[in-house]
Order: C-alpha cells, then sequence, then structure tokens
C-alpha cells in the first residue's frame, strides 16, 4: 500500500511530520502511522506554553487497537494547539496532513530539520 508523503515536511522515524514556516513548525502524524493506529478516538497534547524537546515525547493518541506515544520532530516552546482533534480525533485519521495537525512550535533550533527525515528518505522506511 502506498501513503501520501508531503514533500514540504520532514519526518521522525516515528512517523511524527514537522513543516517549518520561517522560525515556526506545525507538527502532526504521517498517514502511516494513523493507518497502522486504525480509528484513533483520543489525543493528549501539552498546553500552549508548555516546551517539547527534539525526539522527546509530548503526548498520546489512542485509537482503537492500541496508546502510542508520540515524539517531538523539533524543539521549542508551543504557540498553537490543535483544540478541534479533541472533540473530533477522528480528523488525524481523515486528514493527517491538513485538519489534523497537532501543534504548532516556535522553534528553539532550526537546525533540528537537518536531523529529520527528508520525504524520500520516510518514504523508504515505510514502503
Amino acid at each position: 500500500m502506498s501513503f501520501e508523503v508531503p514533500e514540504d515536511r520532514h519526518y521522525l522515524e516515528s512517523h511524527e511530520w514537522a513543516r517549518k514556516d520561517g522560525e515556526t513548525a506545525r507538527i502532526g502524524i504521517s498517514a502511516f502511522a494513523q493507518d497502522e493506529l486504525g480509528d484513533i478516538v483520543f489525543v493528549e497534547l501539552p498546553e500552549e506554553g508548555d516546551a517539547v524537546a527534539h525526539d522527546e515525547e509530548f503526548g498520546v493518541v489512542e485509537s482503537i487497537k492500541a496508546v502510542s506515544d508520540l515524539y517531538a520532530p523539533v524543539s521549542g516552546t508551543v504557540s498553537a494547539v490543535n483544540d478541534d482533534v479533541f472533540d473530533a480525533p477522528e480528523l488525524l485519521n481523515e486528514d493527517p496532513y491538513g485538519e489534523g495537525w497537532l501543534l504548532e512550535i516556535d522553534l528553539e533550533d532550526g537546525s533540528e530539520f537537518d536531523d529529520l527525515l527528508d520525504a524520500d528518505a520516510y518514504r523508504d522506511q515505510i514502503e
């Protein structure tokens, strides 16, 4: 099965994505991750103003199959949380690269993107 892997994002091996926009990064989970999890029924995320660190746990998604920790692709301060996913966690299944985003982070060190997988490398990992 082939999954969408947008070229404008970078990825962690644990299937979170980050899209850089200036000094901010939007964070979510990949289409592959949401497919592996199945129907997502609960999301736990940090609050605005909380700090997250590269490659460290920042939240949890719970599906009908499993509970999975979320890892931060980059370090920084949470500047926005997608509140819509609390009321409608299925947004992660329906639109993981759009309406199902999770956080926006004010970047502490933009060079951390160099440590992430580009779209081609991530595609190689999941195929």
